[in-house]
């Protein structure tokens, strides 16, 4: 990360959050039922059939698929994604990273600008394992709020058609124009059974300046969050990394 640009959001901010939580397993939210492994074949048998390139998928990563993405790839080129963006807009999540009593705000790409990120090409001889691990993870309840589509993703090497996941605007968990200081606000102090907001906003942003990636939403939202663990816990949030 350039010198310039050191993240103040910090692991010593992010200890200040962390809470060691159980996991309450699915939160009953109206409207919703936990994904069935009906659901998910259904969804795989889809993506599958609806594959512009099906001997050459791939799947365009914006935030943690980029740092953990969990399925095998067996080539990552950095891409940009016209008309998404990043945005803390898929609420509320009781579970993941955060609880009932902090509700976490989750990211996805909505609509709007230039989405700059990885996309991921999968092996073809273990396409549908690859596909049933990341819809596992990205699908957890139906309907789900960030259905599977394809976008087109601009590569040095020439564009792709990429399997991404962007917010439904119309599904009832879309939470729109919140500013940049009331979702800081959020990811601040929410923490789940996986970990904090503040630790996932870290993460992304890290990994993000390492492939040369600056996105300007999420770099104010680190130093706003920042700001509100130290108002909230005191100290600089320094640490022996930065």
């Amino acid at each position: 990360m350039p010198a310039s640009r050191i993240q103040r959001l910090t692991t010593a901010h992010v200890a200040h959050v962390h809470r060691d939580i159980p996991d309450p397993g699915p939160v009953l939210i109206e409207g919703y039922r936990p994904a069935t492994e009906a659901d998910y074949a259904a969804e795989i048998n889809r993506i599958i059939a609806t594959a512009p390139t099906p001997d050459d998928v791939w799947v365009f990563a914006s935030g943690s698929l980029i740092w953990n993405p969990a399925y095998q790839y067996v080539e990552q080129r950095v891409g940009v994604a016209p008309g998404w963006r990043r945005s803390f807009t898929l609420g509320w999540d009781y579970r993941f990273r955060g609880s009932v009593d902090k509700p976490g705000l989750m990211m996805a790409i909505d609509r709007g600008g230039q989405c700059r990120g990885v996309v991921h090409r999968l092996p073809p001889e273990t396409l549908r394992e690859q596909l049933d691990t990341l819809i596992h993870r990205e699908m957890s309840m139906v309907p789900t709020a960030f259905p599977a589509r394809w976008i087109s993703v601009h590569t040095p090497e020439g564009r792709v058609h990429a399997l991404t996941f962007p917010m439904n605007r119309k599904s009832s968990r879309y939470i729109g124009g919140l500013s940049p200081e009331a979702t800081a606000d959020v990811l601040a102090s929410a923490c789940g059974f996986r970990g904090s907001m503040a630790e996932y906003l870290r993460a992304t942003v890290e990994q993000l300046e390492s492939l040369g990636i600056h996105d300007t939403y999420l770099w104010k939202l680190q130093s706003l969050v920042a700001d509100r663990i130290e108002a909230a816990h005191g100290g600089h949030g320094r640490d022996r990394v930065e």
